[in-house]
């Protein structure tokens, strides 16, 4: 909650007179609580989840030429009640799990200093913020999901995730409720030690889980802005991962490929031979069998 009454307050306490972007803050924000500001991450995680992995949804379905080009793996079709199967148990899990944990989170949100007032952070601080959440969430997250591919881990928890072969956007979130609360706290680690604005936290949060249905969308696209950005993993690079599946031993980037660089367990993709033949081979010390044998509802034509 902004601790001004009235906007020449807020100018007078500032010494200037806000931007635009600080007069629309104040207007919306002023009256409202920080923790009902906070809230609307459950709001923006339901749009995003339901919204943003329809255009691909879309294309899969009509499968428009000029586009379809550019599916990854096209041997591998979901049909539209499988899909929607798939965006149904997603949402289950939305309501049961991630929401909930939205709301309980605040008070470890108010401990860090997430703050709700004026002033706005400039664009410098907001792109160097969130550049640091991406690196500390990648680099974490790559560790954690490595280990979710031991034999425990990934019978236990992770195999959920695999289920989808070929990934789409509705997988993206679709995980065991452990595995959710687990990868939780890599996306919370950044803003914990590098506190900024509510409005820098909402970005975070949007971006990130844009981010994921971009990499599991299933099809390749050489016009995405991705492919300027660099260390960038994509969707060829971690449709790899879920093609290979339980065997899988690289491309556990979450974001960038530097940990997976660094750590000797890059593999830059398919070739002509495992997009033709559906069959992958890994080699980490020994070879292994890449095809993935678990349990899934696909349609192969």
């Amino acid at each position: 909650m902004i601790p001004y009454h009235s906007l020449p307050e807020a100018i007078a306490h500032l010494g200037r007179n806000l931007t635009f972007a600080e007069t629309l803050w104040f207007n919306y924000s002023a009256k409202k609580s920080d923790h009902f500001l906070f809230c609307h991450n459950i709001l923006f995680l339901f749009v995003i989840f339901s919204l943003a992995p329809l255009p691909v949804v879309f294309l899969e379905i009509k499968r428009i030429l000029p586009f379809d080009k550019y599916k990854i793996q096209p041997n591998v079709r979901l049909s539209l009640k499988q899909m929607f199967k798939c965006y149904k148990d997603v949402m289950v899990i939305f309501f049961l799990v991630v929401g909930p944990l939205q709301l309980v989170s605040y008070p470890s949100i108010k401990m860090i200093g997430i703050r709700t007032g004026l002033p706005l952070p400039s664009w410098w601080e907001i792109l160097g913020q969130l550049l640091v959440y991406f690196m500390i969430e990648d680099y974490t997250n790559y560790w954690i999901h490595r280990f979710l591919h031991n034999k425990w881990g990934y019978e236990k928890i992770h195999r959920v995730h695999h289920e989808y072969q070929a990934p789409i956007g509705f997988a993206a979130p679709y995980a065991h409720w452990a595995e959710i609360l687990i990868l939780g706290l890599p996306s919370f680690f950044g803003p914990a030690l590098v506190p900024g604005h509510m409005i820098t936290l909402w970005l975070w949060i949007a971006l990130r889980q844009i981010e994921a249905i971009e990499t599991h969308s299933g099809y390749d696209f050489p016009w995405s802005l991705t492919k300027y950005i660099p260390f960038y993993g994509g969707a060829e690079y971690h449709d790899y991962h879920h093609f290979v599946g339980r065997q899988s031993h690289s491309n556990f980037a979450s974001v960038f490929t530097y940990c997976d660089y660094i750590y000797g367990t890059d593999k830059r993709g398919f070739t002509n031979d495992t997009r033709k033949n559906g069959q992958a081979h890994e080699t980490n010390g020994t070879n292994q069998n890449g095809r993935s044998h678990e349990t899934q509802d696909f349609k192969t034509d």
